[in-house]
C-alpha cells in the first residue's frame, strides 16, 4: 500500500484537525510527521470540540492505528495531558498509540530559552508560541538533542544534565533566570515515567511494516506550508518542513511510496504571529471574518489576522506539495458576505504584476490584485455539490481553474458531519 499526506496551504489554523477525522475511518493507520505541541488539531462531534496538540487525530476512531513520528518533537507534560484529557471518553487507545523512539524531546530549559529569545528580539519577534520548538529543533540540527529513545537508556540522567548545562549557558546570556527550573523539572520527569508505559517503537520499521501488510496510512502535517522552514515566509516560520517532503523525513518512508497529497484550505485566509500577509484585512471586514471563524488560536488563544483568499500563495504551495486534491473548509464562514474578493496577483513596488510569491515578502511590499464574487447569501445545507448555490459553484470552479487541481472535499461547518465530498 501506499502513504496518503493530508496537510495545510496556508500558514496554518486550515481546519485539517476534523478532515483527518472525517478521513481516518478509511485508513489502518494515521501518523504525525513533524511539528509539536505548538499545533492545534480541532475536532468536533457529539456535541464535544477536542484540541489534539501531539496525538494524531486518529485517536478517536477504533481499531486504527496511531504513531506519532521521529520528525514530530514531543513535551512529556503536554503529552501527558493530552492523554489524562482522554480518561473521560473511555477510549482504549493506549495499545493503538506509538511513538517514535527517535523523536526529540522537549526539555524544560527548551521553553526558557524560547520565550528568551523571542524577549532578546523586541520588535522583530516571530511570535513563536513559546512551547520550545525552535530550540529543540536546533538541538536537533545541532545533534545535542535527546530523543524518547534515551529516556530507555542508563545515562539518561548524565545525557539530560549535560544538555541542561548548556542549556543554563544560553539563559545566562540571555540574562533570563531559570528560577522556576526545579518546579518545571519535577512535572517534566514525572512524565517521563508516565511516557515509558506506552509503546516507544522503532516507528520507520513499524510503517513500513503497515506498507508491506498492504494497510493504508495517512500522514497528518501540522502548521502549513507557508510555514515551511526552507519554502515559508521566512524567518516568520516554524522550524519543522510541513511540505508533503517532510512526511518522507519525519515517518522514514521513501518518495515512491507517497500517493495522494490533500491540501487543506480556507475559504478566506488567517495568520497567528508575525510576518507578512498580504491579504490581510485591518477593516471591519477582517474583524468580521475574525468574528463569523472564531478565529483565535486553538494552542494560544491569541485572535487570527484575517484576509481574502491569496491565489499566487495557494499555487505556490500546491506546487511545492504535489498536490493532488484540494479540501475547502470554513465555507460557512462567508455565508452572509455580499461581496467576496480573491487575490489573483500582486503588483510589485516598481509596478510590474506577477503571479509568483516574491523571494522575500518581509522585504518587498505586494499590494494584492482582486476579482470579486457575489456571495451566496445563504446557508449551505447541500449534501451533494450539485446542490449547492450557483455563486458559490462560481466561486470553487474559479479556484480549480486557477490552480489546476479539483476540489473534492467542502467543509460547510465544524462537525464531522458538515464534510461534503465530491
Amino acid at each position: 500500500m501506499s502513504v496518503d499526506v493530508l496537510l495545510g496551504l496556508q500558514w496554518g489554523d486550515e481546519g485539517k484537525g476534523k478532515i483527518v477525522d472525517y478521513l481516518a475511518p478509511k485508513y489502518d493507520v494515521v501518523t504525525r510527521f513533524q511539528g509539536g505541541p505548538n499545533a492545534g488539531h480541532s475536532l468536533e462531534f457529539d456535541g464535544h470540540k477536542h484540541v489534539l496538540h501531539q496525538i494524531p487525530s486518529g485517536i478517536f476512531r477504533d481499531g486504527i492505528k496511531n504513531v506519532i513520528g521521529n520528525g514530530v518533537v514531543l513535551d512529556p507534560v503536554i503529552f501527558k495531558k493530552e492523554i489524562e484529557g482522554l480518561d473521560k471518553f473511555n477510549l482504549d487507545f493506549k495499545p493503538n498509540l506509538y511513538i517514535s523512539k527517535k523523536t526529540q524531546i522537549i526539555l524544560p530549559t527548551h521553553k526558557l530559552i524560547d520565550a528568551a529569545s523571542e524577549r532578546a528580539k523586541g520588535e522583530q519577534k516571530i511570535g513563536s508560541t513559546l512551547k520550545g520548538i525552535g530550540p529543540t529543533y536546533q538541538d536537533k540540527i545541532g545533534r545535542f538533542g535527546l530523543r524518547v529513545g534515551d529516556i530507555l537508556t542508563k545515562n539518561f540522567k548524565e545525557k539530560y544534565d549535560n544538555l541542561v548545562k548548556r542549556h543554563l549557558g544560553i539563559l545566562k546570556f540571555y540574562d533570563y533566570p531559570a528560577d522556576n527550573l526545579q518546579e518545571l523539572e519535577a512535572a517534566f520527569f514525572k512524565a517521563l515515567e508516565f511516557l515509558k508505559t506506552f509503546n516507544l517503537s522503532d516507528s520507520e520499521y513499524l510503517i513500513n511494516g503497515y506498507l508491506n501488510e498492504n494497510k493504508s496510512v495517512l500522514a497528518e502535517g501540522a502548521q502549513g506550508s507557508l510555514l515551511d522552514v526552507d519554502f515559508g515566509s521566512y524567518p516568520f516560520v516554524t522550524s519543522s518542513n510541513t511540505m508533503t517532503a517532510g512526511a518522507c523525513t519525519g515517518l522514514g518512508v521513501a518518495p515512491q511510496k507517497i500517493k495522494e497529497v490533500y491540501g487543506i484550505f480556507k475559504a478566506y485566509c488567517t495568520r497567528v504571529g508575525s510576518g507578512p500577509f498580504p491579504t490581510e484585512l485591518h477593516d471591519a471586514t477582517g474583524e468580521r471574518l475574525r468574528a463569523e471563524g472564531s478565529e483565535f488560536g486553538a494552542t494560544t488563544g491569541r485572535p487570527r489576522r484575517c484576509g481574502w483568499l491569496d491565489l499566487p500563495a495557494l499555487n505556490y504551495a500546491i506546487i511545492l506539495n504535489g498536490v493532488t486534491q484540494l479540501f475547502i473548509t470554513k465555507v460557512d464562514v462567508l455565508n452572509n458576505f455580499d461581496t467576496i474578493n480573491v487575490c489573483v496577483g500582486y503588483q510589485l513596488e516598481d509596478g510590474t504584476e506577477t503571479k509568483e510569491l516574491p523571494y522575500d515578502l518581509c522585504d518587498e511590499t505586494v499590494v494584492p490584485i482582486y476579482k470579486s464574487f457575489k456571495g451566496w447569501k445563504q446557508e449551505v445545507n447541500a449534501t451533494s455539490f450539485e446542490d449547492f448555490p450557483t455563486e458559490l459553484k462560481e466561486y470553487l470552479s474559479f479556484i480549480e481553474d486557477q490552480v489546476k487541481v479539483p476540489i473534492t472535499l467542502v467543509s460547510v461547518g465544524p462537525d464531522r458531519t458538515e464534510t461534503i465530498l465530491k
